[in-house]
């Protein structure tokens, strides 16, 4: 690729996309970030994809939020007190307003957690699955009854989709209308304008419980599909911020004195799903042999230009992590000789990939190594609606994508990728191995913190020798920033730290 003749190009996409004049003017203090990644909804509960989770941290917040160090700090609680069985919570609450000034209550907090766990359209219920009950005492103060001790719980109040939305004004205006027409939010933002498809323009909460913050008037969050225009965009002076910035052009841009691109740490995992339902990948010597056929060292090279490392285990880097577990590494010889004790594979699988260029070099890196040792695979390449229509249907024999982890526990990552009797079955391979789905929830309820260690490297041992997906690589972020801001960063937690970011 020729960076320079593709920014430049990129740069007249750039202008153009500017001067439309449908976007609104900005002050000088309200930060602008491009992003690929769409905001489809402003209702918490109702989606896990990544537009909206970076979204919705901005407009609800949480009982608690995370400190700089990761560790969890008050937010709408300002103290919690848990019984000696585990199994009680009491959540003392700060006096805090929502965006027209009302006042936050346990009600709120209380409606909010069961939306998360009961509402039809819930889109991430199992942060909750431990929670019995929910009740108010008084306005101030919430109990929270769990079914057993659980670990991961009080790190789930922390996560997106627990943001705490008003009870009376959703009861009294309507899901529909709340959530879309000028929504209350307990964040440190709120709603000026939201235009679907293009921009959603964010305010400075001027009844935000935090004092001071946040620290700039606003932001503006752009979707720019193509990843070189918003590159440009970046380097035109349009844009502070942009999210996944392209391998190839990261040395570019680090070398730039007016950017910033630190490459900050993050819990995602790239990985080669597997239909566990029908063959070839039913058959675990068939996997083995396409694990092994896969050399993730120099695929997360050619990738990643080298940022990132080859992953190990079937879990992203997180606590209790089995840095040194070794299996079905590269090894084509014992490949092929596995996939002839299988008996072969006649057919072509179906190797699912979205349009983006990136998905589309990985498949083909996949396809190819996979050939090399006799298992042929077609790419079928459909935009992202459809392959969210069909990899959820096990419609598909293989598919690479990739997914991260909301906490620096593991439980929720059990829950979501390799557990076969939870929502998403596995990460919809139908992988299903009863003994896994046993420790998940002994690794849940266990508070002894070695015990809990030996829980998820068991788990990890299994799932990545029985081949539920081949993981593949741990890429960091790859974020770019203008240095007209300081203090924006994304965290592990796919949010951005816009309160605390100011213009220089």
């Amino acid at each position: 690729m020729n960076i320079k003749i593709t920014l430049k190009a990129a740069a007249i996409a750039v202008v153009a996309f500017f001067a439309t004049g449908e976007g609104i003017a900005l002050a000088d203090d309200v930060i602008r970030i491009a992003s690929p990644y769409k905001t489809t909804t402003l209702d918490p509960v109702r989606s896990a994809a990544a537009g909206n989770i970076e979204v919705f941290g901005q407009l609800y917040s949480r009982v608690f939020r995370r400190a700089a160090d990761g560790t969890l700090a008050p937010g709408l609680a300002e103290s919690w007190d848990v019984a000696a069985d585990g199994k009680t919570i009491t959540l003392n609450l700060r006096n805090a307003k929502f965006s027209d000034g009302s006042a936050i209550t346990s009600e709120d907090v209380v409606f909010s957690f069961l939306r998360v766990r009961d509402h039809e359209k819930t889109a991430y219920g199992v942060t909750m699955k431990q929670m019995a009950d929910a009740k108010p005492s008084g306005d101030h103060k919430v109990i929270v009854t769990l079914k057993n001790p659980s670990a991961p719980f009080l790190g789930n109040l922390e996560i997106f989709n627990i943001g705490i939305v008003s009870k009376k004004d959703v009861e009294a205006r309507g899901e529909e209308i709340a959530f879309t027409e000028s929504p209350l939010t307990s964040g440190p933002y709120m709603v000026k304008e939201w235009l679907p498809g293009d921009r959603l323009i964010l305010a400075a909460n001027p009844n935000y419980w935090r004092a001071g913050y946040p620290k700039n008037d606003g932001v503006e969050l752009i979707e720019i599909d193509d990843p070189n225009t918003r590159v440009s965009a970046l380097l035109a002076g349009e844009i502070d911020a942009v999210r996944s910035v392209p391998w190839p052009l990261v040395a570019e841009l680090q070398a730039n004195s007016a950017v910033d691109v630190p490459l900050e740490p993050s819990t995602v995992i790239y990985m080669t799903l597997m239909n566990h339902s029908r063959p070839p990948f039913n058959n675990m010597k068939i996997r083995q042999a396409a694990a092994m056929a896969l050399d993730t060292k120099s695929l997360a090279k050619a990738i990643t230009f080298g940022h990132a490392p080859a992953a190990n285990t079937t879990l992203p880097r997180l606590d209790f992590h089995h840095s040194d577990f070794s299996v079905n590494t590269y090894d084509p010889a014992r490949a092929k000789a596995l996939l002839a004790e299988a008996g072969g594979f006649d057919g072509e699988a179906v190797l699912l990939v979205r349009t983006s260029n990136a998905d589309q070099q990985l498949a083909t890196l996949i396809q190819a190594q996979w050939a090399a040792i006799g298992l042929k695979a077609k790419l079928e390449i459909v935009d992202a609606g459809v392959w969210w229509d069909r990899v959820p249907g096990a419609d598909y024999d293989a598919a690479a994508s990739w997914w991260y982890n909301e906490t620096t526990d593991p439980d929720l990552a059990v829950g979501w990728a390799l557990c076969g009797e939870c929502g998403t079955k596995a990460f919809y391979t139908t992988y299903n191995n009863p003994k896994v789905d046993e420790l998940m929830e002994a690794g849940a309820t266990e508070l002894d913190i070695a015990k809990r260690e030996k829980i998820y490297h068991q788990i990890q041992e299994i799932t990545t020798t029985e081949v539920s997906q081949i993981p593949l690589y741990y890429p960091p972020f790859a974020n770019a920033y203008s240095k007209r801001i300081s203090g924006l960063i994304m965290t592990p937690a796919l949010q951005w730290t816009l309160e605390g970011a100011t213009v220089n």
